[in-house]
């Protein structure tokens, strides 16, 4: 269900800020859109593991938080990382 360190790295490259962001809340969201959706795979061949559902639970609202920050503070990035996860 991990992101696989090339996943993880095609995902900073396409939404860094500059050449060592890793961190900034841009990446962070690509990387938890991408966790919750292998979740969500999971989650439907294994309908009972509560486990992994309170993970899920908590992705999604760290993602919301991320999101709610960036919109506060740059509209303009928070529109353009919506339209590119279709968010």
């Amino acid at each position: 269900m991990a992101l696989t360190r090339e996943e993880k790295e095609e995902l900073i490259k396409k939404f860094r800020l500059h050449e060592k962001d890793v961190g900034s809340p841009d990446v962070q969201i690509a990387l938890l859109t991408e966790e919750i959706k292998k979740l969500i795979k999971h989650l439907k061949d294994n309908p009972h593991d509560n486990n992994s559902k309170r993970g899920l639970i908590l992705k999604v609202a760290h993602r919301r938080k991320l999101l709610k920050y960036l919109k506060r503070v740059s509209i303009r990035r928070y529109k353009k990382i919506v339209e590119e996860l279709n968010l």
